[in-house]
């Protein structure tokens, strides 16, 4: 696969957020988030159902009804756009709801147009999906009706990854799928990431996230409560479990 540099990005972080508040449904979720997430890394967020990590994906895409404070993608202030124009600063989201058509075959969702084809040059081609991904190769003819339910997160990371998005914000994918699937996946971040990719990875599974971040922050009530290096998790996993009830 050609080599896809991301170097002219570095100089800045990916993500910074600065006291970014949220609220959903009337309810003030999130309560003064901080973040600084360098390009090409990756950032697990650890939390109980309900501490906000889901929010915070949806804040920093612009879905919250409100939303105060600074986001800024790649040193650009996205904190006033509308939902559609922060996808053009190269922002990707998939979770448990993959949105693909499932009335269609694995190659035609690959080709749907973008919207961000414009502004982002295209993203990855489908001969560079293939080879990252060659279990969707012999199945790029297949209805996604007949995908297991990994082939379908695999199929729509790969959409993602078309519409040359280089942020990816990552929720729960591996949630309730068959072990192998799980480290298809999590071989999948690692490459990404190794390219130059930066991923936000909303995990409550410490052992699918342990060996993938970069850096770990636990969410609780709408804040960040606690950060680790990987380094230092094993001094913390004890509270860490804790935090997150397992």
């Amino acid at each position: 696969m050609p080599e896809r540099s991301l170097a002219a990005l570095s100089s800045v972080p990916a993500l910074e957020t600065t006291d970014l508040h949220a609220w959903h449904d009337n309810v003030h979720v999130l309560r003064g988030v901080n973040l600084d997430i360098p390009v090409g890394q990756v950032a697990a967020f650890l939390g109980r159902p309900g501490s906000g990590h889901d929010t915070l994906l949806r804040a920093i895409m612009g879905l919250t009804p409100f939303r105060t404070g600074s986001v800024r993608i790649h040193g650009t202030e996205s904190i006033h756009h509308a939902h559609e124009k922060i996808q053009h600063l190269g922002v990707g989201y998939c979770g448990a709801d993959t949105g693909i058509f499932t009335g269609l075959s694995c190659e035609e969702n690959l080709l749907l147009p973008s919207s961000t084809e414009d502004t982002l040059g295209g993203g990855m081609s489908l001969a560079e999906i293939y080879e990252l991904l060659p279990t969707l190769y012999p199945r790029r003819h297949m209805p996604c009706t007949r995908l297991s339910g990994g082939e379908q997160q695999m199929l729509a990371v790969a959409r993602i990854l078309r519409t040359g998005a280089n942020l990816l914000l990552l929720d729960n994918i591996a949630d309730g799928l068959a072990p192998v699937m799980v480290q298809s996946l999590a071989h999948l971040i690692v490459q990404l990431r190794n390219m130059g990719y930066t991923a936000v990875l909303i995990e409550q599974n410490l052992d699918f996230a342990g060996p993938l971040a970069d850096c770990f922050y636990v969410m609780h009530e709408g804040q960040v409560i606690d950060k680790a290096a990987p380094d230092a998790l094993a001094s913390k996993q004890e509270a860490f479990s804790a935090l997150l009830g397992i």
